[in-house]
């Protein structure tokens, strides 16, 4: 159930200055990656702004009891060891690699990568939490928000060297290996007992979105 956003102003003040700093580094990140002049720098600032986003989005998560915290480590640790057996075997997901632009690996896999997965399912799992529907349903649903963004985030992630695929196409077994193992973190998510309101979670989602169709448009 939503909450009414008045009973919050002094909360909702701190969000909406967290909001334009996650917006002010993500249009400064879109204009710096356009240009090959300054393509580098923002590419070494990738990981900052990520964790920034991901930090200020736990930070104002409701209500974070234990649940929310497990939830929270298998998320991360789920995607991170997805993909370290991804990279490791090309049988998940495809044969790909990892570049440096995301900062510090471990088994060839940015630990950037566990927090961009722990922030999508939150994202999406708010998104889809709030819909009438049986929590399968939005487990399913869920699973194919992040199969979409995916498909959004792909052709700029390979241009900025956050990954590379050994073929020329993205396999789709890809795709499917992220709908798996979003919809089991979002089996996760809909039937963990936590408080699943989020003031960060939709707009994140948003500046995020509209950051890499800027990219898909520009690079």
């Amino acid at each position: 159930m939503l909450k009414p956003a008045y009973l919050y102003p002094f909360q909702n003040r701190l969000v909406l200055y967290a909001l334009l700093l996650i917006a002010l580094m993500h249009i400064a990140g879109g204009i710096g990656l356009a240009f090959e002049s300054s393509k580098r720098l923002f590419q070494a600032l990738t990981p900052f702004s990520l964790w920034t986003s991901g930090l200020l989005l736990l930070l104002f998560q409701e209500k974070k009891n234990r649940a929310f915290w497990i939830f929270a480590g298998v998320s991360f640790f789920t995607g991170f060891f997805v993909e370290v057996l991804g990279v490791q075997t090309g049988k998940i997901f495809g044969v790909y690699s990892y570049g440096e632009a995301l900062g510090v690996k471990i088994l060839g896999v940015p630990l950037t990568i566990g927090l961009n997965w722990l922030v999508l399912v939150l994202c999406t799992g708010y998104l889809t939490d709030v819909l009438p529907v049986p929590k399968l349903f939005k487990a399913i649903l869920g699973g194919i928000f992040m199969v979409a963004f995916d498909y959004l985030m792909e052709p700029p992630a390979i241009a900025l060297d956050f990954w590379r695929w050994e073929s020329p196409e993205i396999p789709l077994q890809n795709y499917l290996a992220w709908f798996a193992t979003g919809f089991f973190l979002h089996l996760f998510y809909q039937y963990g007992s936590f408080w699943k309101y989020n003031f960060m979670a939709v707009p994140l989602f948003l500046i995020q979105t509209f950051f890499f169709i800027t990219l898909n448009l520009s690079l």
